[in-house]
């Protein structure tokens, strides 16, 4: 097990819940937040740098202050939202890295950083952790050596900052291959992923769904203690519960939510937002977090580790 330092300890309770799981609102998106704006008069593209700023600072208003931490990113929210005091005072920051899309190479993906987003800035902007998505194909890990050594990298450069780094890793289909053999084998390659990030130095992470008990339970044996958070990849809320109730039965840490929270529930709207967030999103906010620390809280079960 990558063992947490002391600061890292203290970043890990502030994005935790009560019963100690990791419950993270997911609020970096920047493209695909515009898109659910589906009321924009002129469309996403006419959705200004300054009004999706204007809709994150209502999403942590009404929704993600009542999370132990939200995800935000430095190209709009921050530090805009700090500087004015809409993040509450007890409030978890994580701060984004990446930025949106992403690079292709010999047919693999390969994510980018948000220019001068650094694990100094994260500490500048009043982050508590950052978070870095890299997409990967744990059976070419031949070919992914690069994205491995920059995890190490970016897990040595957090550290020696005293910021806690969580890894986000996604899979993905590749060219070619037909959905028949991508599902035969996604399980496969969350487990994989999980088992190569840790090699290379990661100390939280951030996972898809591996699809059943039975995933979720080798990726935690893959995690060897490494604390890992599902995410919702977009899913409706319903069946997003079901999947962290059975991911933290089998190990996982807790969720970072995202769209399963907030993609009915944004607007151009300042007023409409509110409306949706507090009688619509923040519910589901409140469920989650019942679910995980039900599940935490309550007997150990044979597949919990």
């Amino acid at each position: 097990m990558n063992e947490l330092n002391s600061l890292e300890r203290r970043a890990m309770a502030k994005i935790s819940t009560p019963a100690g799981g990791m419950l993270i609102v997911a609020a970096d998106q920047r493209n695909g937040m515009k898109a659910v704006m589906k009321d924009a008069p002129g469309g996403a593209d006419s959705i200004t740098k300054d009004g999706l700023a204007d809709a994150k600072s209502d999403l942590l208003r009404h929704l993600g202050n009542a999370a132990p931490a939200i995800l935000l990113d430095a190209e709009t929210a921050l530090p805009r939202v700090v500087d004015d005091g809409t993040l509450a005072r007890d409030t978890g920051l994580v701060v984004a890295l990446d930025a949106s899309g992403f690079a292709t190479e010999n047919g693999l993906k390969r994510t980018r950083y948000v220019e001068g987003v650094t694990p100094r800035r994260v500490r500048e902007l009043g982050g508590d952790a950052a978070k870095m998505l890299w997409y990967l194909r744990a059976d070419r890990r031949d070919d992914e050596t690069v994205v491995l050594e920059d995890i190490a990298r970016l897990v040595k450069e957090c550290e020696a900052e005293g910021v806690l780094l969580i890894v986000e890793i996604l899979t993905y289909q590749l060219d070619g291959e037909t959905d028949e053999e991508y599902a035969a084998i996604f399980p496969s390659l969350i487990e994989g992923a999980a088992e190569l990030s840790v090699a290379a130095g990661a100390k939280v992470l951030k996972l898809q769904y591996a699809g059943s008990a039975e995933g979720c339970a080798a990726v935690t044996a893959a995690a060897q203690g490494v604390p890992w958070a599902v995410l919702s990849a977009g899913v409706d809320h319903e069946t997003f519960v079901g999947q962290v109730r059975t991911a933290v039965e089998n190990g996982a840490r807790g969720a970072m939510a995202g769209r399963s929270l907030w993609k009915d529930s944004l607007s151009i709207s300042s007023e409409t937002r509110e409306d949706l967030l507090t009688g619509r999103a923040l519910p589901r906010l409140l469920e989650l977090e019942s679910v995980i620390d039900g599940v935490l809280a309550g007997p150990v079960g044979a597949t919990r580790p």
